[in-house]
């Protein structure tokens, strides 16, 4: 493996952690606002990686930095719960 290739891999790992890690904070602190408790660890991770993407998309990252995809990942995870809460249980 050259070493160009193993500090891309090394990126991509790093990438990859902060955007479960960004995922994990916003899901917490969404589930917090929303509901007024967190989902538990696996529950936070999926709905903040979700409400993360939507975030992205929908206003990026904001130009400020790892501070803006927090606050992004965040609010796109609130209107993720929001939505979430919206369809009916059987």
């Amino acid at each position: 493996m050259r070493a160009e290739q193993r500090s891309l891999s090394k990126f991509d790992f790093m990438d990859l952690l902060a955007f479960l890690i960004i995922g994990l904070i916003a899901g917490w602190i969404a589930s917090l606002i929303v509901r007024g408790r967190g989902l538990g660890l696996v529950g936070d991770l999926a709905v903040g990686i979700v409400g993360a993407v939507l975030g992205g998309y929908l206003i990026g990252d904001m130009g400020i930095g790892l501070t803006g995809s927090i606050i992004s990942a965040i609010i796109g995870t609130i209107i993720l719960l929001l939505i979430i809460k919206l369809i009916p249980r059987s």
